[in-house]
């Protein structure tokens, strides 16, 4: 968190709001976006209604929804559809108080009521809202010359150039926006179950549980929430492990195979040595591929031999009926989702290697030289006693 300049009596530092922390480049980019935002807008509507236009140019809450679109936004309040279903909706809800109720009193009164539960209703809650209502009830002529057109010109009209802009701005300047929430991954099993990362801890739906009972409405998304809860459950994880890097833990003896070796003699290393991977490398020792039993079981043809024989005697029986037993370990080879090299934190590759699936990662150099393999029950040794220990062979 930023520090303050000045200290507040501790009887007042409670009501300071504490926000995330947040760096003096990323304040400078979002006050930079909402002039560039505001400017634009105004001038881009001038140029639309004309010079001589009685319609105001800029709709005083444009102001606001300029915080939100470039100093928060990622939150809900923030995305297009609270921008232009909020302030769209609010202002028409404001027009309709200023034709009914003389008093405009009442009517702004009224209208911030209406426009609130209407942005509930519609989903798009927008804090400018409450104000583009206000604005309307007390707009002057113009609203009474324009009718419910003024919700369309300027209020929806600077909504959208203003949006457009801020989609512009943030992704020029390498952030994401609008928001979109990332789509679950479907198992790799093709089943319901969660990614295994997700299996463990909390869920989502018990931070939806815990809101529902707060009962209070947040600018977080109940996703982008859990992925923030996440991610500090990983960098705890981080500080916990020790500092644990996976040279600390790997293997660097490491059996290989070259991709022009047969497949029978391939099988005969892994089925004598009891491995359950196989690193191939090319002649300047880079890993090129992973060899695993079920590459030879798909190679072959499951099912070879007799149906009562596990996958090891239907591979033997393949094997000594002369099927595929010349051909080279390149055409059977998997590839290698993920390579880690000796100073890859062991947390990261906990995370990766059970969203990829894997229970080997190759540890390379920095010119894709095999060094070293790190298996789960590397991992496992290391996180349960806390110290690294690398094999002589890959297990």
């Amino acid at each position: 968190m930023l520090k303050s300049t000045f200290a507040l009596p501790a009887s007042l530092a409670r009501f300071v709001p504490r926000l995330a922390p947040v760096s003096r480049a990323e304040q400078l980019r979002a006050a930079v976006g909402a002039l560039i935002g505001i400017a634009l807008t105004g001038l881009v509507t001038r140029w639309a209604l004309g010079p001589d236009t009685a319609v105001p140019l800029l709709v005083a809450p444009m102001g606001a929804s300029a915080v939100l679109l470039f100093a928060v936004p990622s939150g809900p309040l923030s995305q297009p559809w609270s921008i232009l279903g909020g302030n769209v909706s609010a202002a028409l809800i404001g027009i309709t108080c200023r034709m009914w109720i003389p008093d405009p009193l009442i009517a702004a009164s009224l209208a911030v009521c209406l426009a609130i539960v209407t942005m509930f209703l519609l989903r798009c809650l927008h804090p400018p809202g409450g104000a583009v209502a206000v604005t309307t009830v007390l707009a002057g002529p113009a609203v009474d010359t324009l009718g419910y057109g003024f919700a369309f010109a300027p209020v929806g009209l600077n909504s959208l150039l203003i949006l457009l802009v801020a989609v512009a701005f943030h992704n020029l300047t390498g952030h994401r926006y609008p928001h979109w929430l990332a789509r679950r991954p479907a198992s790799r099993h093709g089943t319901a179950d969660a990614a295994p990362r997700e299996r463990t801890g909390f869920t989502l739906d018990d931070l939806r549980t815990v809101l529902r009972e707060q009962n209070e409405v947040i600018d977080v998304a109940p996703e982008d929430l859990v992925t923030i809860l996440r991610a500090a459950e990983e960098e705890a994880f981080r500080r916990r492990s020790g500092g644990l890097l996976c040279g600390d833990v790997m293997s660097r003896h490491i059996i290989t195979v070259s991709p022009h070796e047969s497949i029978a003699n391939a099988w005969d290393i892994m089925h004598s040595r009891g491995l359950r991977v196989l690193p191939v490398t090319d002649g300047n020792g880079v890993v090129v591929g992973m060899l695993r039993p079920e590459d030879f079981v798909e190679a072959i043809g499951r099912g070879v031999g007799r149906p009562s024989l596990r996958t090891a005697g239907r591979l033997r029986s393949g094997l000594a009926a002369g099927l595929s037993v010349r051909s080279t370990v390149e055409r059977i080879m998997g590839g290698v989702p993920y390579r880690a090299s000796a100073d890859t934190p062991i947390a990261d590759l906990v995370r990766l290697m059970g969203e990829a699936g894997v229970h080997h990662t190759p540890v390379t150099d920095s010119a894709g030289r095999l060094i070293g393999l790190v298996t789960q029950t590397d991992l496992v040794n290391a996180l349960f006693r806390g110290e690294g220990s690398g094999t002589a062979l890959a297990a």
